[in-house]
């Protein structure tokens, strides 16, 4: 017996010749391309007996690499160390957050007084008042920003991405996650436009790297363990053993670079939520995760990535620790052992690939 529902037909995008699968019923649809995100037209007319069929597509000639065109307000430098900052406030929302803003301006701080990045190859987007539309943290915008992070990438590049936000947990529909969970970043319009999974996250700034580019991923959220999809999560001990995990769960579907290094260090596991730094007296509103990274690598010049990042943990593990401290009597006490280390956050190291992290030096 032959298949009795609706008949799906297959159209190519106007614009870069992808392949599109228009849905059943109607006289005319628009459909948006997974490939450029351009929206193709697609006519339908009556034929003999009133089905419905496709109007004949003139298929593509060509393939063609889809280049969108960059806001004119996006930084024209390309140097060989590039940067996106990116913090979210949600203001006016029930889950407003305060001092992304902060971490966007420390960060900054850092890469051009520190590792010598350009102020004209940095691209900011937050919610402070600005007149560029393009540079507010919309789920459009970021993804953007991430695409203008590795245009035209070449041996020799250095690129951050940073982000400071919300981060939270979906349900796996594919299959491809060892948790049976999507990590996703929460941009400013999240409620309309929705969340960037982890899948497209990886797709945008980690497949493109070619050989010899080098990308780090400072991410400042709850549930951002595994953000960029990367094969390999370090597993590091307070005692400083540490091992690398294969997190493929699908060794035909890609998630690593085009030959590039991909690096990310989390605010925490994907279990686990971040903070801010209130538990830290001398520090400015921040997130802990970024307050910690700043903080290690500003004491421990040309450091490697596991004294790095013992550094980072036993900072938030102090700071988070201090309130609980400081109760009195029974009640601290009783919080004392109820709520245990392992509630802390600590921040993951992800790769594309695996390394000695106790030999390699971190250098942005």
């Amino acid at each position: 017996m032959g298949n009795t529902g609706p008949p799906r037909t297959t159209s190519w995008c106007s614009h870069c010749g992808a392949g599109l699968v228009a849905p059943p019923g109607g006289s005319s649809s628009s459909v948006r391309c997974a490939l450029c995100h351009r929206v193709t037209r697609i006519e339908r007319h009556r034929s003999v007996g009133n089905a419905m069929v496709l109007a004949p597509p003139s298929p593509p000639r060509t393939l063609i690499p889809v280049r969108r065109e960059l806001p004119a307000g996006y930084p024209v430098a390309r140097g060989k160390k590039r940067a996106v900052l990116v913090g979210v406030s949600y203001t006016g929302t029930d889950y407003e957050l305060r001092g992304t803003v902060n971490d966007v301006d420390s960060m900054k701080s850092l890469l051009c007084d520190k590792f010598g990045f350009p102020s004209d190859c940095i691209l900011v987007l937050t919610e402070k008042k600005s007149d560029d539309p393009y540079r507010v943290p919309t789920r459009e915008n970021l993804l953007l920003a991430m695409r203008w992070l590795v245009e035209d990438c070449d041996a020799g590049d250095s690129l951050v991405f940073h982000f400071s936000g919300h981060g939270v947990q979906k349900l796996d529909t594919n299959g491809d996650e060892v948790d049976g969970y999507n990590e996703a970043l929460c941009p400013l319009d999240l409620e309309d436009k929705g969340k960037i999974l982890d899948d497209e996250i990886n797709d945008t700034i980690v497949r493109p790297l070619g050989p010899g580019v080098k990308l780090h991923a400072i991410v400042d959220t709850c549930h951002s363990g595994t953000i960029l999809d990367l094969r390999y999560l370090c597993r590091l001990s307070r005692t400083g053993y540490w091992q690398w995990e294969n997190h493929t769960r699908q060794p035909q579907k890609p998630k690593g670079t085009s030959g590039g290094l991909a690096i990310s260090i989390s605010g925490c596991k994907d279990d686990q939520k971040s903070a801010d730094s209130s538990g830290f007296p001398e520090s400015a509103e921040i997130g802990a995760m970024t307050d910690s990274f700043i903080k290690a690598v500003q004491s421990e010049p040309g450091t490697t990535y596991g004294r790095l990042l013992g550094a980072m943990r036993g900072r938030i593990r102090d700071g988070q620790g201090m309130g609980r401290r400081l109760l009195p009597g029974r009640v601290g006490s009783f919080v004392r052992k109820v709520v245990t280390s392992s509630s802390v956050q600590e921040p993951q190291p992800c790769s594309s690939e695996v390394f000695d992290i106790y030999r390699k030096p971190f250098l942005l």
